[in-house]
């Protein structure tokens, strides 16, 4: 069985982490002094690099390279080449042991670590806790959990990652150094898929991997999983082939029918939605996507400033269309649309003619009066 593009490319050192700078150096100067924490809490959207992260931890510390050389553990990375980083790459490692909440909730999983983490490793320096998914844990398995915190053993790290931060007790988040892992940039997820895709001999159109990386919202996990899936067609990959395996529109799409609604064309807009609901597209996710691009056409409008926000979002040609359609927008008249087509949204997500809302919002905002 080959193994999944996003395994096969996943980081193995902290220079190699996307859109994660700042955590990167601070956890690399710390394993330079020797200074890691007992306990971590990583929290952040999905697929940004909470357990690569956690895992490099597990190797840093455990390194017998860095053990034996001086001189290499100033550079504050795990070496990937000794016994220990290829057991823990290769999930075999007996000391680092990663506990999925989601299942493994209950307090009588926690009172097995707690047992667990009392015991000495069995052949590294450090034993390693990963609890994945950290807010998923019960009530009563939080307070079991706390007093470990408080009182680790000298061989135990021990980590938690979340996506709902909010959902983690104060008295757990106040024990542990806490990093926020941000969205990764729509350009460093393309590139990173550029490079995966040549390695592998993939034959793609840019405009395909850029569709992908805006899909993945951030996600590179996201994003590589799809490339992943699209992998396996034959010939070229092009945006028409991303769209009909997401159901999802593109970039170029969602601005070629904002300009028939810029330029009051109803027309011609209600032909595009029957043609793309004719496709099969999902008309929900694209009336999403239609509200998010419309929420950027108005702040460029009355901040052109926001550009240097958006530039982590879109590419540099999304961005030049947003920039001139946003020339033609009438404020009065366009904020009302945007209020209908939220309006649509809302009403097409339980609706079994998902198509009608959004002409009518359509045709409400654009027949002459």
């Amino acid at each position: 069985m080959s193994l999944a593009i996003y395994r096969k490319y996943r980081p193995k050192s902290f220079e190699e982490l996307l859109g994660q700078k700042e955590i990167s150096e601070i956890l690399k100067n710390a394993a330079r002094q020797n200074k890691l924490a007992h306990a971590y809490l990583f929290y952040g959207p999905r697929g940004t690099g909470k357990t690569t992260i956690a895992r490099l931890i597990a190797k840093v510390a455990n390194c017998e390279t860095r053990k034996t050389n001086k001189v290499f553990q100033q550079k504050g990375e795990p070496c990937n080449e000794c016994s220990r980083c290829l057991e823990i790459d290769a999930g075999r490692a007996l000391d680092v042991v990663e506990i999925d909440a989601a299942s493994n909730r209950g307090i009588d999983e926690i009172r097995s670590l707690k047992e667990g983490i009392r015991l000495s490793p069995s052949s590294y320096d450090y034993k390693i806790f990963i609890i994945d998914e950290a807010h998923m844990l019960t009530r009563e398995a939080f307070p079991a959990l706390l007093k470990t915190l408080e009182e680790p053993p000298a061989h135990a790290i021990l980590i938690l990652a979340t996506t709902e931060y909010e959902k983690i007790p104060p008295t757990i988040v106040s024990r542990c150094q806490r990093f926020h892992f941000k969205k990764i940039g729509i350009e460093e997820i393309i590139k990173k898929l550029q490079i995966v895709a040549a390695a592998e001999k993939m034959k793609t159109t840019d405009e395909a991997l850029e569709l992908i990386a805006a899909s993945a919202e951030g996600s590179l996990r996201d994003a590589e999983s799809l490339l992943d899936q699209i992998s396996s067609l034959a010939g070229k990959v092009e945006v028409a082939d991303v769209e009909k395996i997401i159901g999802k529109v593109g970039h170029a799409k969602t601005a070629e029918f904002s300009e028939l609604l810029l330029k009051s064309n109803l027309s011609g807009a209600l032909k595009y939605l029957s043609e793309l609901d004719g496709g099969g597209y999902n008309l929900v996710d694209f009336n999403k996507e239609l509200i998010h691009y419309w929420r950027r056409i108005l702040s460029l409008k009355f901040d052109p400033n926001l550009e240097d926000l958006f530039k982590h979002e879109l590419t540099k040609k999304e961005l030049d269309t947003l920039k001139s359609q946003s020339q033609s927008v009438n404020p009065e008249k366009h904020i009302n649309l945007v209020k209908s087509l939220i309006r649509a949204y809302s009403e097409m997500r339980y609706s079994p003619f998902a198509i009608v809302p959004l002409e009518i919002a359509i045709i409400e905002n654009l027949q002459e009066k």
